[in-house]
C-alpha cells in the first residue's frame, strides 16, 4: 500500500502556487491524485468523467480520415488520453500554459503521464492557449494551418475564468477567431462546470454553424450524490459537396 498522503510536486507559478498531491482513499482502497492551485483544488482523478466525456462528445461523428486534434489543457491527462482512443486519430497537441504539469507528464507523476509521454502521435506544446487562439497559431505545424477539433478544459466554465485574459475567448468575435482554425465540419468542444448558458450558446451560434449544450451526469464524491458537467459542443460548416 502507497503513503496515505504525498505531495509529488510543488511549483510557483504566475497565478499561483501549483502543487500535486497523492492521497490513499481508504474507504474505496485506490490513491487518488489531486491538483491544486493555491487552496484550489483544480482536478482530481476521482472525478474524470467530465474530462472524458469532452473527448468522446467533442469527436464523435468526426468526418472519416485521419484527423489532427488539439486540447487545451492537460490537467491530469484524461482528456488527452480519451482522444488518444478515438478511432483514426492521427495527431494530438496538448497546449498547457504551466511548465510543472507537462514536466508531471513527462516525469511520469501522474497516472497517464507515461502513456501520453511515449505515445508518437501525442505532443506537448507549453504556451497560453488563449493567446495562440486569439493569434490564430492553434494549429501550429498542423498541414494547412487547420485542425479537425479543439478541446478546451482550462476555466471553470465561460463565466467562471481562471484570469480575465481568458474572457475575450468566449465572445463572438475570440470564437469566430478559433473556429477559423478548423476545417470545415470540424469541432469545437468545451468543458464547463455550470449548467448550459443561453448567452454563451448564442455567441456560439454567431460563431459555427451549429452548437448544442450536452449534460453529462455522473456520481459525486462517495459515489452516492450525482454531479452534472456541461460539454458545449459546436461545429463548422461542412465543406461544399460533403
Amino acid at each position: 500500500m502507497s503513503a496515505l498522503f504525498a505531495e509529488l510536486a510543488y511549483s510557483a507559478t504566475a497565478i499561483g502556487v501549483l502543487s500535486l498531491r497523492r492521497r490513499r482513499d481508504l474507504a474505496l482502497g485506490i490513491d487518488v491524485y489531486e491538483i491544486k492551485l493555491d487552496d484550489e483544488y483544480l482536478m482530481s482523478s476521482l472525478f474524470t468523467e467530465g474530462e472524458v466525456a469532452l473527448a468522446t462528445l467533442g469527436l464523435d461523428g468526426l468526418a472519416a480520415g485521419a484527423a489532427d486534434v488539439v486540447v487545451g489543457g492537460l490537467g491530469l491527462g484524461y482528456t488527452a488520453a480519451a482522444a488518444l482512443d478515438h478511432p483514426g486519430l492521427r495527431s494530438l497537441v496538448v497546449i498547457d500554459a504551466l511548465p510543472a504539469v507537462i514536466d508531471w507528464h513527462r516525469r511520469g507523476l501522474v497516472p497517464l503521464g507515461t502513456r501520453l509521454s511515449e505515445d508518437p502521435r501525442c505532443k506537448f506544446r507549453q504556451g497560453d492557449f488563449f493567446a495562440l487562439a486569439q493569434a490564430e497559431l492553434l494549429a501550429g505545424d498542423t498541414p494547412g494551418g487547420t485542425v479537425d477539433a479543439i478541446l478546451l478544459d482550462v476555466d471553470h466554465s465561460p463565466r467562471n475564468v481562471l484570469h480575465p485574459s481568458h474572457a475575450a475567448l468566449y465572445a463572438p468575435a475570440g470564437l469566430r477567431r478559433l473556429a477559423s482554425q478548423l476545417k470545415p465540419g470540424g469541432v469545437f468542444a468545451l468543458w464547463s462546470n455550470d449548467p448550459p448558458d443561453a448567452l454563451f450558446m448564442d455567441a456560439l451560434g454567431e460563431a459555427f454553424a451549429s452548437a448544442q449544450a450536452k449534460v453529462v451526469r455522473f456520481p459525486g464524491l462517495g459515489r452516492t450524490a450525482a454531479v452534472e458537467n456541461t460539454v458545449y459542443v459546436a461545429r463548422t460548416a461542412a465543406a461544399v459537396g460533403r
